[in-house]
C-alpha cells in the first residue's frame, strides 16, 4: 500500500502561527492545535531537504513554466495520538454533554399552523436551510463536552446511539473523551522582535519591539498523527517511487514543524486496514426514516473545509456558476439545497487537463438536499511562502481563507434508503473502502487534508405543539 501512517512526536514545544498579529500584549493565535497544512508542508519542505533526485517536475498552476516538485504529495491529519495507538477526533457540534456521545441538537421540523408560502413567516434562515436546530437538554452554563473524542466513541454516535454517563477509567481501556488539557498544555513567553534584514534585535524595523507567543507543548504519552502518501512517477514514467520511505529511511527522522524551527521525530509504518479513523455510515438499513418520508443522513467533518466564493466568470472572461461559498459547500446548489455530487466513481483526468471535480463520468444525479446545519466560527487558514531559486518570486503573504471549521454538522435528507447510500459513499472519507481515503470534500486544499468528514444518521426534535391548541 502507498498510504502510510505518521507519528510526530515533539521534542519541545510547538508554535503554530496564523496571520493575527503578534506585537505588544498580542499573542496571536498560535497555541492552536495545527491545521491539516501545517504537517502537509512540514513533509513537503523535509522532502525538498532531502535532496532527492530525478524527481517528477510538475507544471505549475495556471500553466506557468515555474514547475513543482513532490506535488504527489496528500496527507491527513493531524489527530491526537495517544502511544497505546488510541486516535481521537473533534467533537460533533451536536453531541455537546460532558462524558457522552448521546445527541443533543436536533433539527425541529416546521412548526404547524404556520403558512408556508412566505419564508419571512416561518423561518429567517439562509437559503437553502429549511430547519432550525433546537437544544434537546435543559438550559444549562456548561461549555459543552470534552472536545476530543475517541474513534469507538465516535462511531457509536454516528448511529446516534447513547454514550456512557462517565469516561472509562479501566486501565485496560482508552480513555473514551480528552480535554483540551490532556492533549496539550499552553505554554506563554516574551520575546524580542528581530529584524529581517540584520538578522538582529534593536534595528531596523524591530527597534524596541517585543512580542507575546503561545506554545503548544503535547502532554506525556500524546502524538501527533497523520495519514500521507507521495507516490512520484520514475523519470516521468511508472513504476511510481516511493518517496516517504525515502525521506523517513531511519526511525525515528527529525522534520521540522510549525514555526520557530520546532523539531519533532517521525516515525514511518505501513497504515493499517481499515485505518482508525471513524468509518462512516453507508448501509441502507442505517439511516432513520423521517415524519415527511425522506431519509436522514448528516455529515460531519472531521477536518476543515474551505469553500471560496466563486465569481460568475473566470479571469479570461469563461463564464461560470456563481457560488457564495463561506459556510455552503460549493457542491450544494445555493438556492434550493440540491446535491450537485454525482453517484458514481470520480472519473480521471481527461486528454484535454479536465477532469469531474467530483462529477463521476457517466454518474448519476443523487436525490438529496440540505435542510440543516451547525456551523461553529470559521477559522483562519494563512500563511507565508519563501522565495526559492527557481520561484524568486514565488515568496510573501499567501491568500488568506476562513475554513468551516472540524466538529460542523450538515443534514440532509434523501429520497430513499439508496439514495442515502449513495449520498454516504460521496460524502464518506472512505466511500465503500474503509481501507483508503477516496474523498476530500473541502474545494480547496484537499490534497492536504481539508474537507474529511463521516456520515451517520438523525430524526427530528420532539414535534412543536400547534399554534392553534388552546393556551
Amino acid at each position: 500500500m502507498s498510504l502510510h501512517q505518521i507519528l510526530l512526536r515533539p521534542s519541545d514545544v510547538l508554535f503554530f502561527r496564523d496571520g493575527r498579529p503578534m506585537s505588544g500584549s498580542l499573542a496571536g493565535h498560535t497555541a492552536a492545535w495545527p491545521l491539516p497544512d501545517v504537517t502537509n508542508h512540514a513533509l513537503h519542505a523535509a522532502l525538498h531537504r532531502a535532496g532527492l533526485t530525478d524527481v517528477h517536475q510538475h507544471r505549475g498552476a495556471g500553466g506557468t513554466d515555474r514547475n513543482r516538485q513532490f506535488g504527489s504529495l496528500k496527507t491527513a491529519g493531524p489527530f491526537p495520538v495517544s502511544d497505546c495507538g488510541h486516535w481521537y477526533f473533534p467533537r460533533p457540534r451536536d453531541a455537546q454533554q460532558a462524558g457522552c456521545i448521546s445527541v443533543t441538537l436536533r433539527p425541529v421540523a416546521a412548526l404547524p399552523g404556520l403558512p408556508t408560502e412566505d419564508p419571512w413567516l416561518t423561518s429567517s434562515l439562509p437559503d437553502p436551510l429549511e430547519y432550525a436546530v433546537a437544544n434537546t437538554q435543559p438550559p444549562s452554563k456548561e461549555a459543552g463536552g470534552e472536545p476530543w473524542i475517541s474513534s469507538a466513541a465516535f462511531n457509536a454516535y454516528l448511529r446516534d446511539s447513547t454514550g456512557p454517563s462517565k469516561p472509562s477509567v479501566h486501565p485496560d481501556q482508552p480513555a473514551r473523551f480528552l480535554t483540551d488539557a490532556q492533549v496539550a498544555d499552553t505554554e506563554h513567553s516574551i520575546g524580542i522582535a528581530i529584524d529581517p534584514v540584520t538578522g538582529t534585535t534593536g534595528q531596523g524595523d524591530a527597534k524596541g519591539r517585543i512580542y507575546s507567543a503561545h506554545y503548544l507543548r503535547l502532554r506525556e504519552g500524546i502524538q501527533l498523527g497523520l495519514f500521507a502518501e507521495a507516490m512520484d512517477k520514475l523519470n516521468g514514467q511508472e513504476p511510481r517511487r516511493d518517496l516517504l520511505v525515502e525521506l523517513i529511511r531511519t526511525q525515528p527522522q527529525a522534520i521540522i514543524v510549525g514555526g520557530q524551527q520546532r523539531i519533532c521525530s517521525a516515525s514511518l509504518s505501513t497504515a493499517a486496514s481499515p485505518l482508525p479513523l471513524p468509518q462512516g455510515l453507508n448501509a441502507a438499513t442505517d439511516f432513520k426514516p423521517l415524519a415527511n418520508g425522506k431519509f436522514g443522513v448528516k455529515w460531519i467533518l472531521l477536518t476543515p473545509a474551505i469553500w471560496p466564493e466563486i465569481s460568475g466568470s473566470t479571469k479570461d472572461g469563461r463564464p461560470m456558476n456563481p457560488h457564495t461559498g463561506g459556510w455552503l459547500p460549493n457542491w450544494i446548489d445555493a438556492a434550493t439545497g440540491k446535491v450537485l455530487l454525482k453517484a458514481g466513481e470520480r472519473g480521471n483526468r481527461s486528454y484535454n487537463g479536465k477532469h469531474s471535480r467530483g462529477f463521476a463520468e457517466g454518474g448519476v444525479d443523487i436525490s438529496a438536499h440540505l435542510v440543516a446545519a451547525i456551523i461553529p466560527k470559521p477559522i483562519v487558514v494563512t500563511g507565508w511562502a519563501t522565495a526559492t531559486n527557481d520561484d524568486p518570486k514565488g515568496g510573501g503573504a499567501k491568500s488568506t481563507h476562513l475554513a468551516v471549521p472540524a466538529g460542523a454538522v450538515y443534514y440532509f435528507e434523501a429520497s430513499s434508503p439508496e439514495e442515502a447510500v449513495q449520498l454516504s459513499n460521496a460524502l464518506n472519507w472512505h466511500a465503500s473502502d474503509p481501507g483508503r481515503i477516496h474523498n476530500r470534500r473541502s474545494t480547496l486544499m484537499g490534497e492536504k487534508g481539508f474537507g474529511l468528514g463521516v456520515c451517520g444518521t438523525w430524526k427530528f426534535h420532539r414535534e412543536a405543539p400547534s399554534l392553534t391548541s388552546p393556551t
